[in-house]
Formats: C-alpha cells, sequence, structure tokens
C-alpha cells in the first residue's frame, strides 16, 4: 500500500533525523545518565512536515503530549512496543485528547485537501504527528477530537508503551536506589574501615615512633654506660700502672740502697786492702835501706833502688791521701797500688839479687887471693864454690817463680778493663725506662747475639753468611733481625753498646758452647778473629772480657789479701759465686777450659776472605808470651795443668811450625823443670789433668810431632 511505503519512509527520515539518531541502553538508569545527554538542541519538527502533513489523510486525530513525548524514545524498545500495539484491536469510540491549535490547523488542512486518503495514510500521519517536539505539545491548549481507529490503536499501544517503560523505570529506580543505597553502605563500610586501618597505621606510626625513641635512648644509656666503664677500665688500668710504677720505684731504691751498701763494704774492704798494701810496701822499702853492715861500702846503684821506693811509697800515699778526705778507693787505686806493690816487690827482688852478686864477687875476690896461697887447695875450693853457686841458682830460680806476671802485662790487663769500663759506661743512656729506648736496646742486643750463637762447622757458606751480616752490623749498616730492621747508628750510643754485648757473647760462647763441645771452638774463633781484624776495638772488648772471666787466661793469678774473704777471692779467681755458695771445682775448670780453648784457637786463626794483606792483630806472639809467662810463675793445683794442656793441644802445633827449635826446648823444660813443681803441689785426687799434661808431653818430646787439632777448619770446608 502506499501509505505503508509512506510509514516506512517516515520512519526511516525519522530514524536518519537528529532525534533518530539518539542511542538508548538499558543500563542507564542504572548508571545515573540522563537519557538525552548526548543530544543537547531542542527537540522541534522538521520545516518539511508541513508538505508530509498535507499528503496524509485528512481525518482528524488527536495528538496528545503523551504522544509526542513517547515518540522522542527512538530506542530499539519503541519499535518493539509499537509492533505489539499493531496487533491489538482498537475500539472505534472517538478519543479527546488535547491537541495544539498548529496540529489542529494542520489537521483541518488536510480534511479540505485529501478527503479521500486514508487508511495506512492515516496511520502515517498519525505517526509522523507524534514527531511534534514538546515544546509545542505543552503549549498548545486541549482540544478534543475523535480519532481514527488506527490512530486510537496506535495511541494505545503509545500509552501501553508508556506504562511499560514507566513501569521498566520504576523498577530500575528501585533497583537502582537498592545499588545506591548499597554502595553507600559498601563505601561507608570501606570509609569506616579505611578509617580504622588509618587509625591504625597512625597509632603503629606512634608506636614505632615511640619504640625508636625507647631503643635511641636505650642505646644511649648502653653507650653511656659502656663510656662510664670504659672510663673505670682506665681508671684501674691508670692506677694499676701507678702502683707498678711505685712498686718499680720502690725496688729501684732498694736496688740502689743494696748497691750503694755492696759499694760502701767494698770500699771498705778496698779500704783495708790499700792499708795493708801500703803497710807492706812501707816494710819493703825498709828492705831497700843499707845496712850498717854494708854502710862503709854501699852499692853503686843503691841510690836508685832507694829512690825508686820513694817513689813507690809515694805513689802509694797519694792514693792513700784521696781516701782520708771521705772518699773510698776505686778499683783504679787499687791496681795502682797493687802495681806500686809488684814493682816495690820487684825492686826488692833485684836488691837481692844485686847484693847476691855483689857477694859471689866479693868471694870470687877472696877465693883469688886464697888461690894465690893455696894453690895445693883451689881445685877442691872450686869444685865446691861451683856447688854452691848452682845451689844458688836453683834458689834464684825458685824465688823468681814465686812472683807474678810482670808489670808491662798488668798495665796492658787493666788499660783493657779500663777501656771495657769507659764502653759500658757510654751507653748507659740505653738503661732508660722509656719503652722506646728498651725496645731498641732490647732489638740491638738480639741483633748482636743471636748471629753469634747460630756459629757452627756445618757449611763454609753459612759461616760467611754469619760474619758478613755481623760486619755489617757493626759497620752501622742495616740488617734484618727478628723480621726487623736493625741498625746500630738509630741511636748515638747504638754503636757502643753493639760493640760491648758482641764481645761478651763471643766469650759467653767460649765459657759455655766450647766448654761442652770442644769442636765448636775453631769456628768461633776463624769468626771472633775476622771482627777483630775489621774492628780492633771489638777484639779489645773480647780480650777483656776473657781475662775478667778467666784471669788465667791473662795469665794472673789473683792473692787473696789480707781480710779478704774466701768467697770474695774465689769470685776473683773467676768462680761463680751465689749467695755465699762457690761453684764446684769440675764446673769451674770446665768453663775456665773452655775460654782458654777459644783463645788458644783465636790466637791462630785468620779469616779467609779477609782484604787485608797484614799481620794476625792477635796472633801466635802472644801465645807464647802467654806460655812463657805462666811458666814464670808458681803453679796452682789442678788449674796450671789444665790450663796447660787445653792451651798445648789446640795451639801446640801451630807453635812448634813457627818456633820450631825454640818451641821444643820450652817443651824440655816444662817436663824437666816445671812438671815437677805440678806433681808436687797435686793431691791424690787431682791427678787427672797431670796425667793428661804428662802423657802428652811424653809422647810430643818422642815423636817431636804435635798432631793438628780436632775441630780446626781445612780448605775444603769453605768450600762447602
Amino acid at each position: 500500500m502506499p501509505s505503508e511505503n509512506l510509514r516506512w519512509d517516515t520512519l526511516d527520515a525519522l530514524k536518519n533525523s537528529t532525534k533518530g539518531k539518539l542511542k538508548y541502553s538499558s543500563d542507564w538508569l542504572e548508571k545515573e545518565e540522563d537519557v538525552l545527554a548526548g543530544f543537547m538542541e531542542i527537540s522541534s519538527l522538521s520545516p518539511l512536515s508541513g508538505q508530509i502533513l498535507k499528503k496524509l489523510s485528512p481525518r482528524p486525530r488527536l495528538k496528545t503530549c503523551s504522544l509526542v513525548s513517547s515518540v522522542r524514545d527512538t530506542s530499539p524498545s519503541f519499535s518493539e512496543d509499537v509492533a505489539i500495539c499493531g496487533s491489538v484491536p482498537i475500539s472505534h469510540r472517538p478519543i479527546s485528547s488535547p491537541i495544539s491549535p498548529i496540529a489542529a490547523s494542520v489537521l483541518g488542512e488536510e480534511e479540505d485537501e485529501e478527503k479521500d486518503k486514508e487508511g495506512t495514510q492515516g496511520e502515517i500521519e498519525d505517526v509522523h504527528v507524534v514527531g511534534v517536539s514538546s515544546a509545542v505539545c505543552v503549549s498548545s491548549p486541549p482540544a478534543m477530537c475523535v480519532l481514527s481507529p488506527r490512530a486510537t490503536q496506535v495511541a494505545g499501544c503509545i500509552r501501553m508503551c508508556e506504562e511499560k517503560h514507566r513501569a521498566r523505570a520504576k523498577a530500575e529506580l528501585s533497583l537502582r536506589q537498592e545499588q545506591q543505597e548499597h554502595l553507600v553502605a559498601t563505601v561507608a563500610g570501606r570509609g569506616s574501615e579505611q578509617l580504622k586501618r588509618f587509625d591504625e597505621f597512625m597509632a603503629l606510626k606512634q608506636r614505632q615512633e615511640l619504640q625508636s625513641m625507647r631503643d635511641m635512648m636505650e642505646k644511649e644509656t648502653q653507650e653511656s654506660l659502656g663510656r662510664q666503664e670504659k672510663l673505670r677500665e682506665e681508671h684501674r688500668h691508670r692506677m694499676k700502672i701507678l702502683n707498678l710504677r711505685l712498686r718499680e720505684a720502690e725496688q729501684q731504691r732498694l736496688r740502689e740502697a743494696e748497691l750503694e751498701r755492696q759499694r760502701q763494704t767494698e770500699g771498705r774492704e778496698r779500704l783495708r786492702t790499700l792499708n795493708d798494701i801500703q803497710e807492706k810496701v812501707l816494710q819493703l822499702n825498709q828492705n831497700l835501706q843499707p845496712s850498717p853492715a854494708t854502710q862503709t861500702g854501699p852499692i853503686p846503684n843503691h841510690a836508685s833502688y832507694i829512690t825508686s821506693g820513694n817513689q813507690l811509697c809515694s805513689q802509694v800515699s797519694e792514693v792513700v791521701r784521696t781516701t782520708t778526705e771521705g772518699e773510698y778507693p776505686s778499683v783504679v787505686d787499687m791496681a795502682v797500688a797493687e802495681q806500686a806493690l809488684q814493682a816495690m816487690m820487684t825492686l826488692v827482688g833485684d836488691l837481692q839479687d844485686e847484693n847476691a852478686r855483689d857477694a859471689e864477687r866479693r868471694r870470687k875476690e877472696d877465693e883469688e887471693d886464697e888461690k894465690r896461697k893455696k894453690q895445693a887447695e883451689l881445685e877442691a875450693q872450686l869444685e865446691e864454690q861451683r856447688k854452691k853457686t848452682a845451689a844458688l841458682s836453683a834458689k834464684e830460680k825458685t824465688r823468681r817463680l814465686q812472683m807474678r806476671a810482670d808489670n808491662s802485662t798488668l798495665v796492658w790487663c787493666i788499660g783493657l778493663q779500663d777501656f771495657a769500663k769507659q764502653c759500658a759506661e757510654s751507653f748507659e743512656e740505653l738503661n732508660s725506662k722509656d719503652k722506646q729506648t728498651k725496645n731498641l736496646k732490647m732489638d740491638l742486643q738480639k741483633a748482636a747475639t743471636i748471629p753469634v750463637s747460630q756459629i757452627g762447622s756445618t757449611s763454609g757458606s753459612q759461616l760467611k753468611e754469619i760474619f758478613e751480616k755481623i760486619d755489617k752490623l757493626l759497620s752501622g749498616r742495616t740488617v734484618m733481625s727478628g723480621g726487623k730492621t736493625v741498625c746500630a747508628s738509630h741511636h748515638r750510643c747504638g754503636q757502643e753498646f753493639i760493640n760491648y754485648k758482641l764481645a761478651e757473647k763471643f766469650v759467653k760462647q767460649g765459657e759455655e758452647e766450647v766448654a761442652s763441645n770442644h769442636l765448636a771452638a775453631f769456628p768461633i774463633a776463624v769468626v771472633a778473629s775476622g771482627v777483630w781484624e775489621l774492628h780492633p776495638h771489638v777484639g779489645e772488648l773480647i780480650l777483656a772480657h776473657l781475662h775478667k772471666k778467666c784471669p788465667f787466661s791473662v795469665p794472673y793469678y789473683p792473692p787473696k789479701q789480707e781480710g779478704m774473704s774466701v768467697e770474695e777471692h774465689r769470685r776473683i779467681l773467676g768462680y761463680r759465686v751465689e749467695d755465699s755458695k762457690i761453684e764446684e771445682q769440675d764446673s769451674f775448670l770446665k768453663r775456665m777450659s773452655g775460654m782458654i780453648r777459644l783463645y788458644a784457637a783465636i790466637i791462630q786463626s785468620r779469616w779467609p776472605h779477609s782484604n787485608k794483606q797484614g799481620s794476625h792483630p792477635h796472633g801466635l806472639n802472644h801465645g807464647w808470651r802467654w806460655l812463657a809467662q805462666i811458666l814464670n810463675m808458681e803453679p796452682i793445683a789442678d788449674v796450671t795443668a789444665t790450663m796447660l794442656f787445653d792451651f798445648l793441644e789446640v795451639c801446640g802445633n801451630a807453635l812448634m811450625r813457627q818456633y820450631r827449635n825454640q818451641f821444643w826446648k820450652l817443651l824440655l823444660l816444662i817436663k824437666e823443670e816445671y812438671f815437677p813443681r805440678i806433681e808436687a803441689i797435686t793431691k791424690s785426687g787431682q791427678m787427672g789433668s797431670v796425667t793428661r799434661l804428662k802423657q802428652f808431653l811424653e809422647n810430643s818430646l818422642r815423636t817431636k810431632q804435635i798432631s793438628p787439632p780436632t775441630g780446626q777448619l781445612d780448605h775444603g770446608f769453605w768450600r762447602s
């Protein structure tokens, strides 16, 4: 039908219009969105609606505001409602509905122009009329008109759609309200929960801040307690150090008091000894005065003896004069007094020899007179005179053997002791209590003593390394000792300290190492000889320490002075005396033997790697001197035999090669004249050393040969 086509054209036109492009969604109400939110213009009829209305049926129709408002809904649900309404039968009863004046005029024109068109065209017109804007519908006055059945049907459908939409809107509104209430309740619950969490978070923050403040305060308290404990510990440490220093000061005071007491005791003993020496010197000086029987014919040189005796008395008196000023005699003063006593004894002996020679001369003159008178009795008198002369010579030899070493040897020995004493006094600064100085002193002492302790006969290369290390130390260069660098020049007294301690260690090695192992004498001696050659001061200190610990190496037998105790005399002889307990004789002889063997090895040893071509700094001539001097002194039981045997066993081969016939003459003198003196003073329990010496002398004189000493280093050793 044409009306049906126009209807669909009308629907297409409405669909393509601005209002028809509005979109409808069933969940607008749930989302609380406006239906016409996307359409901002006011709905109105198209300008071409008049022409369309002219073509529609002229029958009057009722346009209500509700119809117009319902036409605005262009959603798909509206089309469905219209389709549904089309199937519902509509009554032909006229329906009155208010319409606008414009709608009425349009309807009138339609009735005049086109009265023959009805049916579907009228329906299309009705539907088109429904698109009138709500503003026109509202502003138009109500009008009553009778619509066609089709229009009535459409209007009923529209109302049903409105009711349905209204019911749906109410349902959706209630649902939306419920959802909104539920959402509000949910949001309120979430808000309250968040508020609770926020309160809990703030409370947690406060507790954490409070806990951090408590921890900080506790930490500060612990630190404060720790500082207080540290301060208390430092105070206790300072008090401990102070008490220790006080104890050390008290001990130092006691030691100084003990030393002072000992010095006073020794001074008094020296003073008594000095008085005894002065008395002996004066008595000996009386012997120098001429006797009344010889005043008529004085000896030509007797005045010189008297002058020398007076000078010696003056020398002793000068020493005694210093003691009258409130001072005790020193060791040097005692040495001077003893030297004067020895010189006086020598003068008396020389005077006696001179008197003996003069008596002999006078006797010879008398014999010549008697010879002229009694020629027959001359031979008998001469024989008797020879016997007397031989007896007198034997007595003179006996008297000379009772004397000590000569003055030059004693002066030389005293000079060495003075040099050692000055060296010891030069490094007194190192005895300071300062920790740094004590550590330096300890390092220097270790650097000086450890290499000497390592000397052995293992190999020549090792011995050379030890010697080079000692030479570097004595030359003021830096050496490694105990993982540290040590240099004697780090302290102004370091060099003297090194020299003194090194010499002392060499002698101590002879006293301990060589005494227990005779083979160790030559390795130690060859190093000591090389050091002596390059550093003469060290050699002099070695001799000084050796003479002090072993006076038989001078040789010198210190006599027991009047008032001297047995312990003090034994201490001077070299015995160890501790708490008035004197060292055993076997131990004493063992130590003396070790030092004599070391001395005998030194005087015949040379360092093979030396660049110097000169003579030995302390060679075999000193060994000959020692041997000659000890034979001019009265032997001591058990000591002289031991010293002679050890010295000849070590040094006899070298002396034999050096002095040849003179050495054999000396050895024969020992066997025939000196050895009987040793046997005469030796007790039955002391014959061990005497027997060894006797066997050595007999074997040597019988074979005219002395074997090289055991342990002597040969050329093969230095290549190892």
